[in-house]
């Protein structure tokens, strides 16, 4: 049977950098080729279908052995074994494998009514595809160093062959599986590095990366230098917002001097008094004085409320829908900050690094016509894929691309690395993590909002530093925030 696979949708989680994850309690041949199909869409997209065999053997490999597992699960429950006792696990493995398989039915019911799953999860980033297989039956140390155990021995091999020839322990069906997944990643120049199981939580998780080809690497990469290097095809930042970022740099300056500055730009004095008035601050009284919103938002707070400022008064035209989402990410970032992280260092910084997270997007939206015709051109003539411009105009690469024009711009280092890992918080530098994080989960939560990505799609590890371990949870989070940014935007509406 033919298994119809959203490719629009795996198509932008592939090039928005959105994990996309199948939930389900079995792994069919259904399941299977629904898992090949998205698989393909992916390494379509990174200009590397002609490693699907191999990969997509893999991928059944890891996601039969996690389903096994399951069923391994439930079949000791129902015989009374101990899965943990030695003499149990060997008196259990003489007959699993036959009772299962022609009973097979009758055991994924009995893993449905345990609550047993399967979660196997895909995430592209400009540089690697990283396939994640989750079920919820926890591997024991003991089955966790059989598996690395043929992992070693299959170095000794180099082709199918030699493997099927070798004296393998054949108590389970994984044994050679494995080995054939490490023959399988030697092929495409991959070694047993590429693969990882381990446990997190009550969880069971094998991973798989795979990096992409440097060819398709150098080509992104030329690609979105040749946009940041032809971006001078848009206005650059206005003067006197340069003037102000060097004032302010300037250790004589003072605040009155830097406030007169701000008093002739009337559109940069209403928006700071803007910020200044708004629940952000949480203000007894108004605020009129240019002096007193400077010495209220600070130095840094300034110089970030610049950088947001002058990006938005180059970029904003024609793009409601991206500012929109951009400001909600801001102010679930800044929220989420004051009331987990606590610290008042980093309330600004995530503030704007919400702002400006995807501005890497909002370039497409704003480039010249001469710079696409250059960018496509260039394309054509180092014969790229043909699809890859679009991808790229698509959103593909779009945190790298924005990270490279923040520091075309000369933004502050925290910035530019909030911009580059807000989808890969876990690639940030540890010193970075706590503020790359908390953006994340706000892009996160008005991406939930929007229905554009699902629970399971985001990082265990984030939503742990804030204290969410459930969908539930998350939602009553969410809906706070929703609420307070509602009423924020129509105060200010009424203001």
């Amino acid at each position: 049977m033919s298994i119809n696979v959203d490719v629009p949708k795996i198509q932008k989680a592939a090039r928005n950098s959105l994990p996309l994850v199948i939930n389900t309690n079995k792994i069919n041949h259904e399941i299977e080729e629904q898992l090949e199909q998205i698989l393909g869409v992916f390494l379509e997209e990174f200009g590397q279908r002609e490693i699907l065999t191999q990969i997509s053997y893999c991928l059944r490999e890891l996601a039969v052995n996690a389903n096994k597992a399951n069923t391994k699960r439930v079949y000791f429950m129902e015989k009374n074994l101990d899965i943990e006792d030695e003499e149990d696990y060997l008196s259990g493995m003489e007959s699993f494998k036959a009772d299962t398989l022609d009973n097979i039915d009758y055991y994924f019911e009995k893993q449905k009514e345990a609550g047993l799953y399967i979660k196997v999860g895909f995430h592209a980033s400009s540089e690697q595809l990283k396939i994640t297989i989750r079920n919820n039956s926890k591997i024991s140390k003991k089955e966790q160093m059989r598996v690395y155990d043929r992992i070693a021995r299959s170095r000794a091999f180099n082709t199918l062959e030699e493997a099927m020839t070798s004296v393998l322990d054949s108590s389970e069906g994984a044994g050679l599986g494995l080995v054939i997944l490490v023959l399988m990643l030697k092929k495409i120049g991959l070694n047993e590095e590429a693969f990882d199981l381990d446990v997190e939580a009550e969880e069971t998780v094998a991973k798989l990366i795979v990096p992409f080809s440097k060819v398709h690497k150098d080509n992104l990469n030329v690609l979105s230098r040749e946009i940041v290097k032809e971006i001078n095809e848009l206005p650059q930042f206005p003067e006197n917002i340069v003037q102000l970022q060097k004032m302010i740099d300037d250790p004589e300056s003072e605040i009155t001097d830097i406030s007169r500055n701000i008093a002739m730009d009337m559109s940069l004095t209403a928006d700071l008094l803007k910020i200044v008035n708004s629940a952000q601050y949480m203000l007894s009284k108004k605020v009129d004085s240019i002096t007193e919103a400077v010495k209220l938002v600070g130095l840094r707070g300034l110089k970030n409320l610049l950088y947001s400022y002058g990006t938005q008064k180059i970029l904003k035209s024609g793009l409601k829908e991206l500012w929109n989402h951009a400001n909600r990410t801001a102010f679930y970032a800044y929220t989420l900050t004051k009331s987990y992280i606590k610290k008042k260092d980093l309330l600004d910084d995530v503030y704007i690094g919400g702002i400006l997270h995807d501005i890497g997007k909002i370039i497409f939206f704003n480039a010249h016509p001469n710079l696409v015709g250059k960018i496509s051109d260039l394309a054509k003539q180092r014969e790229m894929n043909k699809d890859i411009f679009e991808a790229l105009s698509a959103g593909l690469n779009h945190a790298e691309i924005g990270a490279l024009i923040a520091e075309k711009w000369n933004f502050p280092e925290h910035l530019i690395i909030s911009i580059r890992y807000h989808h890969e918080p876990s690639a940030a530098p540890s010193e970075n993590w706590e503020t790359v994080a908390t953006i994340y989960l706000a892009n996160c939560m008005a991406n939930y909002e929007e229905h554009v990505l699902s629970f399971d799609q985001i990082s265990k590890n984030v939503l742990k530093r804030f204290g969410i371990s459930t969908e539930e949870q998350f939602n009553i989070l969410l809906n706070k925030l929703i609420e307070n940014y509602d009423k924020e935007n129509d105060g200010e509406k009424k203001r």
